[in-house]
């Protein structure tokens, strides 16, 4: 990925919530045809996230993908926002300004790993189920249903793990425009913030630069 240095993720903490924000990665592989392949799947970090570390999620059985041994990809998108030269106050004053986009993303590489044993897929999909429900007024769990549906249903997947071998962040914020524009971003952000991705920028800008709010 290109990264010049200017767009650097601001903390360890902003790469994590993003990862913990927007969970269903893109994960690319390459088959034994040569072939890309790119499956979207919820993905859970299980401590933090660095070498070291793991992904983890589950797919279909009859998903392909948990049958791939060897290197991953993992593609996490969080908000985009289309900026417009009208953003900047520097446009009344010279022009010199173009159309762009803010974005923050992650990407993971690592060895994906198939776990098929019962134990394994439930604890897969109890995680990824309770991590995602923490936000519900009235949480739901896997134990709420009956166990001959859940059985049935874990015997339809495979949990997959991915060994985290790097990390690469790039969050561009508008970090290369000077002050003024970098505010007159902020502005234009909050007055278009009913667009859930521009309320997501805007807080993502404010807590890379809170001097700057």
């Amino acid at each position: 990925m290109y990264l010049p240095k200017h767009f650097a993720a601001p903390s360890q903490e902003a790469i994590e919530s993003l990862v913990r924000d927007y969970p269903l990665a893109q994960v690319v592989t390459v088959d034994q045809q040569g072939q890309w392949v790119c499956n979207p799947v919820p993905l859970l970090v299980r401590g933090a996230l660095q070498t070291g570390s793991s992904l983890i999620g589950h797919v279909a059985r009859a998903n392909s993908l948990w049958q791939h041994a060897g290197p991953v990809l993992a593609i996490f998108t969080g908000p985009q926002v289309y900026i417009t030269p009208n953003a900047y106050p520097g446009k009344a004053e010279h022009h010199r300004v173009v159309p762009t986009y803010n974005y923050a993303t992650v990407q993971v590489r690592g060895q994906l790993l198939a776990h098929d044993e019962p134990s394994a897929m439930l604890d897969a999909v109890s995680e990824l189920t309770d991590f995602a429900e923490q936000t519900q007024p009235h949480a739901w769990s896997v134990s709420d249903a009956p166990d001959d549906f859940v059985q049935a249903n874990l015997r339809a997947i495979v949990a997959i793990e991915i060994r985290i071998d790097s990390v690469t962040a790039k969050f561009k914020l508008s970090q290369n425009r000077n002050a003024a524009d970098q505010a007159g971003v902020r502005d234009y952000l909050a007055g278009i913030s009913k667009d859930g991705d521009a309320a997501a920028m805007l807080k993502i800008m404010q807590n890379s630069n809170p001097r700057k709010n």
